[in-house]
């Protein structure tokens, strides 16, 4: 649930869901306090007329039966009753200057203090769906009304009896916030999934080069966002391979005028001077033949296989084995990865010819880990220091200042085989053994996504 509202389809959903449900809530919240207050105009009008109504009839009534005809003639909201009270001195309300101005000349109407009883009782109406109340704030009042014969009435106008809704109230809460959630997560996903293309494209592009350009659908933004990036892809990839053209080039060149200075360098008489300067040629020629491979580990177009991992193991094992290096084998994975074969027996040898340079003998050990394939390759050397664990992988960078050939290669090793797992989606880090020797561990995933 965190990573959810942690990403950004989550964040629009709540995002939409919230300003919904507010928008909403203000909506139905203002439509029922209208709808309350046109209510409570439509009670005092029909409470007016009634009472318009009531008096005049009440009047043409002799006055010794006004009294059994009131009692017959009283509704609920609207009683009128003939006076026995003494009035009281009170401005004129809004309702009882209105009944004034409907009753004519001839009436006196004035309005008293003293409210009824019932008045004093909060009417309360339910609204946006029951969650909150509001208060009924329709005419209730006393009013003294003398008809043209001289006659002392009172009119109470009473407050109405509230009902609830009729309806469960719940159930269409609930169908509305479910409506409202499956709109705002749709909604949610329809934005965000744009920027999820974008984003699975770009690690895509870190693992693979010559991935396929992405489609041009969809709203103008995307569309021009697409096409920005696949002219990015277009020039990183013409940029690579100018560069790998240009590094092969280079030592196509070079072939040749060192081979014929090792051929002349036979003719040299001092043995000495003669070892020293093959030496020197051969570090070169290593290092020309290094070069063009780390920037072959940069170009992704060996098409990707599904390996038998425990098997590509044991063949490159074996293989060093044949060649004199101390390497022994333990466990097995049992999975399969999709990976670029002849990158990634480069990338073991490289790993395993590491370790046999510098700590005399390889020990490689597979299981799975989390999910994730797991390499370990441990020497029997001294180690390295903390601070070179990462430095050792840039390139031509060695912990040894000497460049002889029993200390070691041209400091690209590692540089390669790091370009090679991280372009099939693992990793590799580098640790000193609590019981000795460095330890080298290569995490390939058993699914490599979109190959």
């Amino acid at each position: 649930m965190k990573a959810f509202f942690g990403s950004m389809t989550g964040r629009v959903f709540l995002t939409l869901l919230l300003g919904i449900l507010t928008s909403a809530a203000l909506t139905q919240l203002a439509a029922d306090y209208q709808r309350l207050r046109d209510f409570e105009n439509q009670r005092d009008a029909h409470v007016l007329e009634r009472a318009e109504q009531l008096i005049m009839a009440t009047e043409i009534v002799p006055a010794s039966a006004r009294s059994i005809y009131l009692d017959v003639a009283n509704r609920p909201g609207l009683q009128l009753q003939v006076g026995d009270m003494p009035p009281e001195a009170a401005p004129l309300t809004p309702f009882a200057a209105s009944l004034a101005k409907r009753l004519g000349k001839g009436y006196l109407v004035a309005s008293r203090a003293t409210r009824p009883t019932a008045c004093g009782v909060v009417q309360t109406q339910p609204v946006m769906y029951g969650l909150l109340s509001m208060k009924w704030e329709g005419a209730c009042e006393s009013i003294d009304v003398r008809l043209r014969d001289g006659a002392e009435l009172q009119l109470s106008v009473l407050p109405p009896r509230l009902v609830g809704e009729d309806v469960d109230t719940s159930i269409i809460l609930g169908m509305f916030l479910v409506s409202i959630a499956v709109l705002a997560y749709f909604v949610a996903r329809m934005t965000a999934r744009p920027f999820k293309q974008l984003a699975q494209a770009a690690q895509d592009l870190g693992q693979d080069i010559n991935r396929a350009p992405l489609d041009l659908v969809g709203a103008i933004e995307i569309r021009q966002a697409s096409a920005a990036f696949n002219a990015m892809q277009a020039r990183i990839r013409q940029y690579i391979f100018q560069r790998t053209q240009m590094l092969a080039a280079i030592t196509h060149d070079l072939q040749t005028p060192l081979t014929r200075m090792r051929l002349r360098l036979e003719k040299v008489s001092d043995a000495d001077l003669q070892d020293r300067l093959i030496g020197d040629l051969s570090a070169m020629q290593e290092m020309v033949r290094e070069g063009l491979v780390l920037a072959r580990s940069m170009d992704t177009t060996e098409t990707m296989q599904m390996l038998d991992l425990d098997s590509l193991l044991e063949a490159v094992c074996a293989d060093a084995t044949d060649a004199g290096q101390t390497v022994t084998l333990a466990g097995k994975a049992s999975i399969a990865v999709l990976g670029r074969p002849i990158d990634m027996r480069r990338c073991l040898v490289n790993l395993i010819d590491n370790a046999v340079k510098y700590g005399r003998d390889a020990r490689v050990c597979v299981d799975r880990a989390n999910g994730t394939a797991r390499i370990r390759i441990r020497d029997s050397g001294p180690g390295i220091p903390r601070s070179e664990l990462v430095r050792v992988f840039d390139p031509f960078y060695r912990v040894e200042t000497s460049r002889s050939r029993e200390s070691g290669g041209t400091g690209l090793g590692l540089t390669i085989a790091r370009n090679i797992t991280e372009q099939h989606g693992g990793s590799i880090s580098l640790a000193n053994h609590p019981e000795g020797g460095l330890e080298v561990t290569l995490m390939l995933p058993t699914y490599y996504p979109n190959k």
